[in-house]
């Protein structure tokens, strides 16, 4: 089986964010990158399933410049054989989709695996436009995948209850919690990281389908009022007056 993981490289969830230049660029100063935490239960998934190299290979690839070949690295240490790296800056999902898209259908994946979304922008846009650009099943949210043959049995909650699917393979997944315990690298895996390979390709031409005019940072949070339980009446007032709840 052969299957290409897509992996962000994104803030650590610890990172103080600040925007530059009038608030319309992200201010990298200072801030640790790293794996996609959804992108690296896909990666875990995806070396369990292929048993150690004994069923198949797991290729990952990044839309990323060459900064995020730290985070590339980090993927093979876990367990992927080998890496591509398109050279762009991501601009949004479709540009990216359409990169990932480009490399897949000239390789013959059987399964692709995605996390359901990346922790920055949290757009859940990916996995979705892959499967339409290369005209296969997309499941997203999935919290449980099993491969038996040509087949990918897929559970994903929903409102209320779980659903399952199945889908012929090839198929793309978006993977949630649940799907796979995210693996630590070993000293083996980082050793053996440094001599896989890295491919890096060029971008195609991607027309811009969105822009970003500007970002804001969450309101700070106000001081919390205590009232005293008795006081049901000025409790009722601020919800309605400040809060503005009801």
């Amino acid at each position: 089986m052969k299957i290409l993981v897509c992996i962000s490289n994104v803030p650590d969830t610890t990172s103080k964010i600040t925007f530059t230049n009038n608030n319309s660029e992200f201010n990298n100063t200072g801030i640790q990158y790293i794996i996609n935490p959804y992108d690296e239960i896909a990666l875990s998934k995806a070396v369990d399933l292929v048993n150690g190299g004994a069923d198949g290979t797991v290729t990952v690839i990044n839309v990323g410049d060459v900064s995020t070949e730290p985070t590339i690295r980090k993927a093979l240490a876990i367990g992927a054989d080998q890496a591509i790296r398109v050279n762009a800056t991501p601009k949004d999902a479709w540009f990216v989709a359409n990169q990932i898209a480009e490399y897949a259908k000239s390789n013959d994946f059987d399964l692709i695996l995605t996390g359901r979304e990346s922790i920055d922008y949290n757009g859940a846009q990916v996995p979705a436009m892959l499967g339409e650009l290369l005209s296969i099943p997309s499941v997203s949210i999935a919290k449980k995948l099993t491969i038996e043959g040509n087949e990918a049995t897929i559970e994903r909650e929903i409102e209320g209850g779980k659903e399952v699917l199945t889908a012929n393979l090839p198929v793309v997944v978006g993977t949630a919690e649940g799907v796979a315990e995210p693996k630590i690298p070993n000293m083996r895996g980082i050793m053996g990281a440094r001599s896989k390979p890295l491919e890096i390709v060029e971008p195609i031409a991607v027309a811009a389908l969105t822009s970003f005019s500007h970002y804001e940072t969450p309101a700070i949070r106000s001081n919390v009022k205590l009232i005293e339980e008795s006081n049901v009446n000025e409790l009722v007032n601020l919800l309605h007056t400040e809060a503005k709840v009801i």
